[in-house]
């Protein structure tokens, strides 16, 4: 090759090698189809989250290591002074009405708010971080707990009430349901409360005490295969019987007295089957307003309290 053919080949290398360096910078810096999008930028909202944000309601990302939320959120309920915030079990909704007009008249000036739930709920809510002043429970299982966390004031765990087990049965009765023998029958659709819950626990018990001692297990069998549905608070059973959704129910004698005349028919269980159902209350440990709360629970124990629990079905302590 000579001298001019080699400069010629020399020339045409680095041209190609200008040109190629210039198509790839442009693919760098141009506006072409793998270019990131541009970020934009919204606007916050005319608002800021309160301060006082309920934890349950958050979830947390910032590593492995970090806890799980429970899926039961804390009602947003704060102090007030001269009000109390009462964590209920669900089975006093039918006093409670009654009760509060009991505690303003007694200490005027004073007031309450239920919070009403299943008891296992209740308990979820306080280990959440909600804010109680007073926890009524029907079950010393949930309030042992409770206690032995310290979230309890000392010397207020009291016993306030009790309560028997009741079949209810819609008022029309349309399974014709005449005995705890035809709970049994097939086609009976029956209404109880969960595992969790204090009433299902109770229903429980109820039901293999009357199978060792009355109906066998034969019938024991029969009514679990009878059983529709397992609510999770006790007023749920009796809804789903007032509705007609389930033929009979196992319920509180207190939710029966406290329905509307005409609501259901009963069945009585022995008191030698029965579950006697405990219920206490407390002040919470982070009450700031402890003597509202103090001046609740001596209503609540008070002949005027036990008076109110005692018309809408409850029994003494």
């Amino acid at each position: 090759m000579n001298e001019r053919a080699s400069n010629t080949l020399i020339i045409k290398g680095l041209i190609c090698g200008i040109l190629l360096a210039a198509v790839l910078f442009s693919g760098c810096t141009g506006n072409s189809p793998q270019q990131a999008a541009p970020l934009t930028t919204v606007a916050a909202p005319p608002y800021a989250a309160p301060e006082s944000a309920s934890p349950a309601a958050t979830t947390t990302t910032s590593g492995p290591a970090a806890a799980a939320i429970p899926s039961t959120p804390a009602p947003a309920y704060t102090s007030a002074e001269g009000t109390v915030i009462a964590y209920t079990a669900a089975s006093l909704k039918g006093a409670s009405p009654a009760l509060a007009s009991g505690y303003a008249k007694m200490y005027p000036g004073r007031s309450v708010v239920f919070n009403l739930d299943g008891t296992q709920a209740l308990k979820t809510q306080v280990l959440n971080g909600a804010y109680a002043d007073v926890f009524i429970s029907a079950s010393n299982t949930y309030t042992a707990e409770l206690s032995k966390g310290g979230y309890f004031t000392e010397g207020t765990v009291k016993t306030l009430t009790t309560n028997y087990v009741i079949v209810i049965l819609p008022a029309a009765n349309p399974a014709k349901i005449q005995s705890l023998n035809d709970l049994a029958k097939p086609g009976v659709k029956i209404a109880r409360g969960a595992k969790s819950v204090p009433v299902g626990t109770a229903t429980d018990t109820v039901i293999n005490n009357l199978a060792k001692t009355t109906y066998g297990t034969d019938w024991n069998n029969a009514v679990n295969t009878n059983t529709v549905t397992y609510e999770t608070s006790e007023p749920a059973v009796a809804t789903k019987v007032a509705l007609g959704e389930a033929d009979a129910g196992f319920v509180y004698e207190s939710t029966a007295t406290a329905a509307k005349p005409g609501t259901y028919t009963t069945l009585t269980i022995p008191k030698k089957d029965n579950f006697l159902q405990v219920y206490s209350i407390a002040v919470m440990k982070e009450s700031k307003s402890t003597g509202a709360a103090r001046d609740f629970e001596t209503f609540m124990l008070s002949d005027a309290g036990q008076q109110i629990l005692k018309d809408y079905g409850f029994r003494p302590a």
